[in-house]
């Protein structure tokens, strides 16, 4: 655990502190995320998830890319120079950044315009980088940090990472009759309480007199809605019903919640259990030290009730079904919980060769360099 954090505190939360960890730190999530694309894409052919779905979490995933990729563009120089902030990251429950990561990047976004306005230009740095190595015979480790700082900016104005907070947007699926319209919903956050980015997709039905996303009194007011109930304490049928119950002329049909993470690694994380030994006896060559769980979460309505509003009109109830098995369907509030853990192919021998207890009914996604993606039970 040399090349990782900081180890002189067992706090939750700890700084990479140096340029070795910080560069290995990135380039393991940008290897990760280049593989959850190709996960989703075997997914479908699977038939686990639609083509309608698999564009959604592309999305996501192409977001979080970009997200990473601004993140190691700012701290590109911590350890280097006096002064430099570093990534802070939560080893214990995600293996992610934590979330104030994601909410300074937001603020720095709003404000990077002025920021580069107040810049030299790229050619201009570089400019000056080659009289400083020509001229002086000094490396230009204050232009090349500068550099940087504003490459991350013009990172931020491009736009389209993934945010603590990513807005709902409807996606029209067809008309089911000439007043019921289908729509998919979908929105994501950064959970704050457990450093997670977390996607959810919502089927609903729309009876109302405007299409949702044209009602500029409704759709405002669903958005809201939906970004305060995103939180990952909250249980999908609660969600759910509460929905149900604001929105007369909206009926969700289908709810999922995509956890992506935690990350496991044998040189940055502490969590616990089985997979820590995993990865630990694997020893995996470098960059392929890691395991990325993914948890999806489903809820469905099985039928529909009628029952009175007011005194002359009635409006539709979702009954949504819970899974039957010992239970655990009013414990989790979920129809199905399916957790599927991507993987390169030493840790996953060495989890095969251990078998911990809670593996066997776990999809393992196996991912090479090559890009190619196995899945077994």
């Amino acid at each position: 655990m040399t090349d990782a954090v900081n180890d002189t505190s067992a706090a939750e939360h700890v700084a990479l502190d140096n340029l070795q960890s910080t560069r290995r730190y990135f380039e393991k999530f940008e290897a990760i995320t280049n593989h959850l694309g190709r996960v989703a894409g075997t997914m479908e052919a699977e038939g686990r998830l639609s083509k309608s779905d698999v564009e959604v979490m592309a999305r996501y995933v192409l977001g979080l890319t970009f997200t990473f990729r601004a993140l190691r563009l700012k701290y590109l120089f911590s350890g280097r120079m006096p002064r430099v902030g570093q990534l802070m990251m939560d080893r214990v429950e995600s293996g992610f950044p934590v979330f104030s990561e994601l909410m300074e990047m937001a603020n720095d976004a709003a404000q990077a315009e002025k920021h580069l306005a107040q810049m030299p230009s790229t050619d201009e740095l570089k400019n000056q980088m080659v009289r400083k190595i020509v001229g002086d015979l000094e490396i230009p480790t204050k232009l090349q940090y500068a550099l940087s700082q504003r490459q991350y900016y013009e990172e931020l104005v491009r736009g389209d990472l993934f945010w603590a907070r990513n807005h709902p947007v409807a996606v029209w699926q067809g008309n089911l009759a000439e007043d019921r319209r289908k729509f998919l919903i979908h929105w994501a956050v950064y959970d704050s309480q457990i450093n997670l980015p977390t996607v959810y997709l919502l089927e609903v039905e729309d009876t109302g007199r405007t299409a949702l996303p044209k009602d500029e009194l409704r759709w405002p007011e669903v958005q809201a809605h939906l970004m305060a109930q995103a939180l990952g304490g909250l249980k999908l049928l609660t969600i759910a019903q509460g929905f149900d119950e604001d929105f007369h002329y909206l009926h969700p049909k289908r709810l999922r919640r995509f956890h992506i993470g935690p990350m496991y690694s044998h040189a940055f994380t502490r969590q616990s259990g089985p997979l820590r030994e995993v990865l630990a006896d694997a020893r995996a060559p470098k960059g392929e030290d890691w395991a990325l769980v993914w948890t999806e979460e489903e809820l469905v309505s099985k039928r529909v009730e009628t029952e009175k509003s007011g005194w002359f009109s009635s409006v539709e109830r979702e009954i949504f079904a819970l899974d039957p098995f010992a239970g655990r369907g009013v414990e989790t509030g979920t129809t199905r919980t399916e957790r599927s853990i991507i993987l390169p192919q030493r840790p996953y021998q060495s989890l095969e060769e251990k078998a911990p207890p809670g593996f066997r009914d776990v999809r393992k996604f196996v991912v090479s360099p090559n890009g190619r993606v196995l899945s077994y039970r």
